[in-house]
């Protein structure tokens, strides 16, 4: 068997050899699991959930890094991963945050009062 042939696919009798130069072709044209593609499906799966939003933030940062995402698609990818309470509060803010670093400031600054503030509570009942 040749070396450009390296990748046998089906049975011992009736399977097929690809060559590398077709695999590496079928990837590029139909989207394979590159880099981006898969930091974008990262992007699009995270949420807050009980994490603090600092932790959040750095995860989001990583999985953006060769994502592809920039100015206001990463902006909304970042809204819809966040509590939805810290999401309302910063809409209806009277000065709403446009940038994506002013939205990790300000979701990071809010969820950080937040949590200060439900630690207070709970002190206060006892």
């Amino acid at each position: 068997m040749e070396e450009k042939h390296v990748r046998r696919f089906g049975g011992r009798r009736s399977g097929i050899w690809v060559s590398r130069e077709f695999l590496l072709e079928l990837k590029k044209e139909f989207g394979g699991e590159d880099e981006e593609s898969v930091k974008v499906a990262e992007l699009k799966k995270m949420e807050q959930g009980e994490k603090t939003m600092e932790e959040f933030v750095q995860e989001f940062k990583r999985a953006v890094r060769e994502s592809g995402y920039e100015g206001r698609p990463l902006v909304e990818e970042f809204k819809r991963g966040i509590s939805g309470a810290i999401r309302r509060k910063l809409i209806e803010a009277e000065r709403s945050p446009t940038s994506i670093e002013q939205w990790y400031e300000c979701a990071t600054n809010l969820d950080r009062y937040w949590r200060k503030s439900k630690k207070e509570e709970e002190r206060m009942k006892g």
